[in-house]
């Protein structure tokens, strides 16, 4: 599907297969959008119609295509991810899902009895009955969550520990957690996880209105460097702004040639930065950022969370019988 705005109005252009369900479901004229819908086999067939609506040559769009006028796609991704306040209450609910489905996969986890593969299908069908999508599901536990990164589900039987991670993608926002529940105590990973704890505090407080995004990417390798650890950030993406994309872009310590480094941390803006160690330590929530603070969204309901005087909260490991 193609969105076209001009001085002339705007369009939503998209097949003849989608167009009858969209005028059908949505009520796009009271929202000040035509609706044109195009032949799926003509590969043209969409270019020529938004043309045709704009009364331009394709020479004189700005897009976020390749090959048609000047792509201007990051000032687009620039200007989205300051969302409205209409798009923030769309993101607080997706937080507040995407914690409610990672508690009701964690919960239905029976250690030495439950695989990888059923506790992933709970997060995920929780999702899709309340109409995200999962477009990132991370299940895995045991000796695969302290070796691996990403210990995606194999259909093994998880008996000492657990750790669920999503990206949910619902109403074109996207909003990311994780979390981490183990059968016995354990200090080590607890250790780890105090010591995320200050590289999160720090990128976090850098991603405040009046820092760029380039001072935030510095600050997260500052923080690794103070827990002795300072070649850490280079063993996994670290996260970022969050809301329209997955992450609305990828940005590492030292890359002040990327055209988002010197763009200003915003209020209204959404952040899922993504601390790990070797071991099975993660910190990710979804946050609202504003002039004032951080407000958690990714929260789960009787999950244990990091004091508040120690800045934002995030989740904690959690032992469960």
């Amino acid at each position: 599907m193609w969105a076209v705005e001009t001085d002339r109005g705007r369009a939503l252009i998209t097949n003849q297969i989608e167009a009858p369900r969209l005028a059908n479901d949505f009520d796009l004229a009271s929202l000040g959008w035509d609706l044109i819908g195009v032949p799926w086999f003509d590969a043209d067939a969409a270019l020529e119609a938004a043309a045709s609506f704009c009364g331009q040559s394709r020479d004189n769009f700005l897009s976020d295509v390749d090959g048609i006028g000047e792509n201007i796609l990051n000032h687009v991704i620039a200007e989205r991810m300051v969302l409205t306040e209409p798009e923030q209450d769309d993101l607080r609910n997706l937080g507040a899902l995407v914690g409610y489905a990672l508690g009701a996969g964690i919960s239905s986890w029976q250690p030495g009895v439950s695989t990888d593969f059923e506790i992933a299908s709970v997060v995920s069908a929780e999702l899709e009955r309340h109409g995200a999508k999962a477009v990132c599901l991370i299940v895995g536990g045991d000796e695969r969550l302290r070796s691996l990164r990403h210990p995606l589900s194999i259909g093994e039987t998880l008996h000492e520990a657990v750790m669920a991670v999503v990206v949910a993608r619902r109403g074109g926002l996207h909003a990311a957690a994780t979390r981490i529940a183990l059968r016995d105590d354990d200090e080590h990973l607890r250790q780890l996880m105090g010591e995320l704890d200050d590289v999160h505090r720090v990128v976090l407080d850098a991603s405040r209105p009046g820092h760029t995004w380039g001072e935030a990417a510095d600050a997260l390798a500052e923080g690794y460097a103070a827990i002795g650890r300072p070649d850490t950030w280079r063993e996994h993406f670290q996260g970022g702004p969050i809301a329209f994309e997955q992450r609305e872009f990828e940005l590492a310590p030292g890359q002040s040639s990327s055209p988002f480094w010197n763009l200003p941390c915003r209020s209204g803006t959404a952040v899922a930065w993504n601390p790990s160690a070797h071991g099975g330590a993660k910190i990710e929530e979804t946050y609202l950022v504003s002039d004032t603070g951080f407000e958690l969204i990714t929260a789960t309901d009787d999950w244990p969370l990091t004091p508040v005087s120690d800045g934002p909260q995030h989740g904690q490991v959690k032992v469960v019988q």
